[in-house]
C-alpha cells in the first residue's frame, strides 16, 4: 500500500506553523523522512495510522511513515506510555484495544507490522477457544489478554483469555440471561463489548446489568441495574451499548422517561448526574461517542428519534438533532470536529450534522446511500466505508454524501461488519464468514486476500448470523461466532 499525495499533510501542518512560536517546553521538532523537512509542534496521539499534532491550538494529522524513524520512536514510546496509564484511552496503538471501536473511537488499527496481502486460504489460525458461551460480543484486548461476554446455560458471564495460547484465564458470572423479557429470537446472549480501563473491566448485559469487575482476576467491585436503579428501557433485543469509561466517570444510556443518560463513578458506582431531559423511551443499541466540541467536552448518544449531545460535567444538554429512526437504531455515530455522521437501517439512511458554537444544528445532507444495519462505519481520510442495505460494501464522500462506488464480491460482500487497519479493510460478511481485506480507496475496489471463518458454532440460532466485530490488535486477527472465538496471524514478517 502506498499513501497518496504524502507530501501534502505535512506540508499542510508546516503552513500552520507561519508566524507560530511555540515554547519548547511544549513543542518538539518533526521531521519529514522524505524531505528532511522540519516543524515545531505539540504531539496529542495517533488515530489509526495518523499522528495527530497541534499547532497553535488547531489539530493537524500526518500520516505515521511519513515520519523520521526517530519521530516514529517518539510515537510508539508515547503511546506505550498512555497505553500504561490509562489503558489506550487516548490512541490506538496495535498493541493494546480497550474499547468498543479502539481507544480514539475510530475503529481504524495501525497498519505497521500488519499484513497488507493474505495469502491463498488467509492467515493462518494461531488458536480456538470454544468457551465464549452464546452472544454477539466483540472484544477488547489490553496487555496479551482477550476480554469478551457470553450465555453460558442460563447465565451471562464476562471471560478474560490468553492472547497468546486461547486459554481461559477467569470467566465471571453478573446476571442470569433466562433469555425472557428481550428477543431472543435471532440468538440470545450479550451483545455489548466489555470495556477496560486502569485494571477494571466494565461490562453490560442484555438486561441492564452494569457490572464493574477486577481485570486481574474477575472479582466484582461494584453492580447497578440500568432498569431498577435509573427507569430506563431497553430496546427489543435488550441492551447492546458498550459502556464508556471517561475520565472518572462511567457513562452509559438506560433509555426511559427518567434519565436517558447516566454518569457513574467508576470506582464506586455512585450517581455523578443524570441527563433529566433526555427521555428517549427506549435506550435502542448505539454507543456514546466522547468528544470536545467547540471547547466543551461533550457525550453524544444516538437514539430513536433524536441524536443528543450533553455536557460531560452536568449531563446538561448542549444540542439534539431529529432522526427517523425504524425497528432499531445500532450504528454508532463519527464525529470530526463540529460535523457527526449518522446513519441506521431498515431503510432509514443517513446525514452529515453541522453543530455551531452556540448548540444550533444543521443537516449538510440527507440520503439513503448508507443503510447500515450494525456493521459499523468507518472514516479514513474524507471518506466513509461500510456496508450498506442492497448496495454491499459502499465508499461514500464524506463532504457531499455521493457514493463513490459499491462492491458486492460475487455474494461476499453483501452484509456485515467493517473494520480499519491502515488504510485496508477487514470486511465479515455475515452470511457465511468470509473475510475479505480491501483497500480503503475512493479509486475502487480492490482485494488482498479472503477467507472463511472457521469453526463456526453448530449452537447459533437459524435466524443469527455471523455478527460479532472483528478486531485486529498486536498481531492477531480475532474472529468470533457464538461460542468461538479464533485468532489469526496477521503479522508481517
Amino acid at each position: 500500500m502506498t499513501t497518496r499525495t504524502p507530501l501534502l499533510a505535512f506540508s499542510a501542518v508546516a503552513a500552520l506553523m507561519v508566524g507560530v512560536s511555540l515554547p519548547d517546553s511544549e513543542a518538539r521538532t518533526w521531521t519529514q523522512a522524505e524531505t528532511g523537512r522540519k516543524i515545531e509542534a505539540d504531539f496529542v496521539g495517533v488515530e489509526g495510522d495518523q499522528v495527530v499534532l497541534s499547532v497553535n491550538g488547531k489539530p493537524a494529522k500526518v500520516p505515521l511513515k511519513q515520519l523520521s524513524e526517530e519521530d516514529q520512536a517518539f510515537v510508539a514510546e508515547a503511546s506505550a506510555k498512555v497505553s500504561g496509564e490509562t489503558a489506550g484511552s487516548a490512541v490506538n496503538n496495535g498493541k493494546d484495544w480497550p474499547k468498543w471501536r479502539g481507544a480514539d473511537g475510530s475503529d481504524i488499527a495501525p497498519a505497521e507490522g500488519i499484513k497488507d496481502e493474505w495469502p491463498d486460504g488467509g492467515p493462518s489460525q494461531l488458536w480456538v477457544y470454544d468457551g465464549a458461551g452464546m452472544g454477539y460480543s466483540s472484544f477488547s484486548v489490553v496487555d496479551g489478554t482477550l476480554y469478551t461476554m457470553g450465555t453460558r446455560g442460563e447465565d451471562v458471564y464476562v471471560v478474560s483469555v490468553d492472547t497468546a495460547d486461547g486459554e481461559e484465564i477467569w470467566a465471571t458470572k453478573i446476571s442470569e440471561d433466562d433469555q425472557q423479557g428481550y428477543s431472543a429470537g435471532w440468538g440470545h446472549g450479550p451483545r455489548s463489548t466489555p470495556t477496560f480501563d486502569n485494571g477494571k473491566i466494565y461490562a453490560l448485559g442484555p438486561k441492564g446489568e452494569l457490572v464493574c469487575l477486577s481485570a486481574a482476576d474477575g472479582s466484582k467491585v461494584w453492580s447497578k441495574n440500568l432498569v431498577d436503579d435509573f427507569g430506563g428501557k431497553w430496546g427489543g433485543w435488550g441492551y447492546a451499548e458498550s459502556p464508556l469509561v471517561d475520565g472518572d466517570k462511567v457513562v452509559v444510556g438506560p433509555g426511559g422517561q427518567d434519565a436517558g443518560i447516566v454518569a457513574l463513578n467508576k470506582e464506586t458506582g455512585a450517581t455523578i448526574w443524570k441527563a433529566t431531559d433526555v427521555k428517549p423511551g427506549k435506550a435502542e443499541y448505539a454507543s456514546i461517542v466522547p468528544t470536545e466540541m467547540h471547547g466543551k467536552r461533550q457525550y453524544i448518544r444516538l437514539f430513536e428519534s433524536e441524536v443528543v449531545s450533553v455536557d460531560a460535567e452536568t449531563g446538561e444538554v448542549l444540542w439534539r438533532t431529529e432522526w427517523p429512526g425504524k425497528t432499531a437504531v445500532i450504528p454508532t455515530p463519527i464525529v470530526d470536529g463540529n460535523e457527526v455522521f449518522i446513519t441506521s437501517g431498515y431503510g432509514v439512511g443517513c446525514k452529515l450534522v453541522r453543530v455551531s458554537e452556540g448548540g444550533e444544528t444543521e443537516d449538510v445532507w440527507v440520503n439513503k446511500e448508507m443503510k447500515n444495519h450494525h456493521g459499523g462505519v468507518v472514516k479514513i481520510g474524507d471518506y466513509l466505508y461500510g456496508f450498506s442495505d442492497g448496495a454491499g460494501l459502499i465508499c461514500q464522500e464524506w463532504d457531499t454524501g455521493e457514493m463513490v462506488w459499491n462492491e458486492k464480491g460475487q455474494g461476499k460482500l453483501i452484509k456485515g461488519a467493517v473494520h480499519a487497519v491502515g488504510d485496508q479493510l477487514v470486511c465479515l460478511n455475515e452470511d457465511d464468514g468470509t473475510v475479505t481485506l480491501v483497500d480503503a480507496s475512493p479509486d475502487g475496489f480492490e482485494m488482498h486476500g479472503q477467507f472463511q471463518l472457521s469453526p463456526q458454532s453448530e449452537n447459533r440460532n437459524p435466524k443469527g448470523k455471523v455478527w460479532a466485530h472483528p478486531v485486529i490488535v498486536d498481531g492477531k486477527l480475532f474472529l468470533r461466532d457464538q461460542e468461538y472465538v479464533v485468532a489469526f496471524d496477521v503479522k508481517k514478517g
